[in-house]
């Protein structure tokens, strides 16, 4: 297998990234795991998931539930494992800071994802959208729909 670096990083990467994002919302638990374990097994050593699948769009139940089945299958071999994962989406539809890009959510949706995906370290952490409310220091802003 040929691995690439990721970015400037010096992580060795599978050019090929496992997507997560039918776990436990279209592929069900079983065989969610078969994949995960299949591609493990081919060399794949690049997983993303984000702290929202495994949710319908419309009923905010079951979130993260990708996490969660990672979590499960992934036991024992998160060493083997680069793990991205990203942060955006509203958590709670009721709490006005539960989603976007603040300080405060952004921390809070990590250690959420470190406990759901039971391990103590997420490889890369990435914002899902641009937060057209938190400007990016050093770069003009722009508005998004």
């Amino acid at each position: 297998m040929n691995y690439r670096s990721l970015g400037r990083t010096g992580v060795k990467i599978n050019p090929l990234c496992l997507g997560t994002m039918s776990f436990g919302y279209r592929t069900d638990e079983s065989v969610s795991n078969r994949i995960i374990h299949q591609a493990i097994d081919m060399g794949v050593n690049f997983i993303d998931t984000a702290n929202l699948y495994g949710q319908p769009a419309r009923d905010r139940k079951g979130q993260s539930l990708t996490d969660e089945i990672l979590g499960r299958a992934l036991k024992g071999k998160h060493e083997q494992i680069v793990l991205a994962t990203k942060f955006y989406a509203s958590m709670d539809r009721d709490d006005p800071n539960a989603r976007g890009g603040s300080r405060r959510h952004i921390i809070q949706t990590c250690e959420d994802s470190l406990r759901r995906l039971n391990t103590d370290h997420i490889d890369l952490y990435q914002m899902h959208r641009p937060d057209p409310e938190i400007p990016i220091d050093g770069l003009k802003q722009k508005s998004f729909p």
